[in-house]
């Protein structure tokens, strides 16, 4: 039996799929896999016993795999195939939603996703300001993945507009990244620091 595991929550993906396949199963990376691997992997038996426990990562990600798989629906292994993402415009998936079991693990969306994007444009201006937004969701936010969210802020900033100012706001959130890696420091105060400083920048 084949069933498709996709999204980002991989925690829960892997808690599922150690329910499903117990905690001795086969890994495979679908983007090192090629056409001729797939007849032992599907079809062929192991020494121990006939029907194989196996996880193949990212199999549909490669086109020439994913085109091959309906041949093997009929496989009397356990199989998994986990994908981070799934592209359910594609053919393969219109010719497999019917035949086979789809499962998604997504994260759940931050509700304060938009607003750590609203204390980066406004730190840009008023640093202070930023600090008192920051402090309203700072109890519900890791720091690490504030930090993220900021840098891609920056990023999309620098892709619209390369100017000067932009161009200092990620050497300072690249010097941030080492400091957050680096030192006993508290995160937060780093991230504050940071915030405060950009405006001037």
């Amino acid at each position: 039996m084949i069933q498709i595991f996709y999204g980002d929550d991989r925690i829960r993906a892997k808690a599922e799929i150690s329910k499903i396949l117990g905690q001795n199963y086969e890994i495979y990376d679908g983007t090192e896999l090629t056409s001729t691997d797939l007849p032992n992997l599907f079809l062929g038996n192991s020494l121990l016993t006939d029907a194989r426990s196996i996880l193949v990562r990212d199999f549909l990600s490669n086109k020439t795999l994913a085109d091959k798989l309906p041949e093997y629906l009929d496989t009397s292994h356990n199989i998994i195939l986990f994908e981070l993402k799934l592209d359910k415009r594609s053919v393969v998936y219109k010719n497999l939603k019917n035949k086979l079991k789809f499962k998604e693990f997504t994260l759940p969306q931050n509700p304060n996703f938009n607003l750590v994007f609203d204390i980066y444009k406004t730190a840009k201006v008023d640093g202070k300001k930023a600090l008192f937004m920051l402090s309203k969701i700072k109890s519900e936010e890791e720091p690490m993945m504030f930090f993220g969210l900021l840098v891609s802020q920056a990023i999309k900033d620098f892709n619209l507009k390369q100017g000067i100012k932009e161009k200092r706001a990620l050497k300072e959130l690249s010097k941030l990244d080492i400091n957050l890696k680096s030192t006993s420091f508290q995160p937060w105060l780093l991230i504050e620091s940071f915030l405060l400083r950009l405006s001037s920048l």
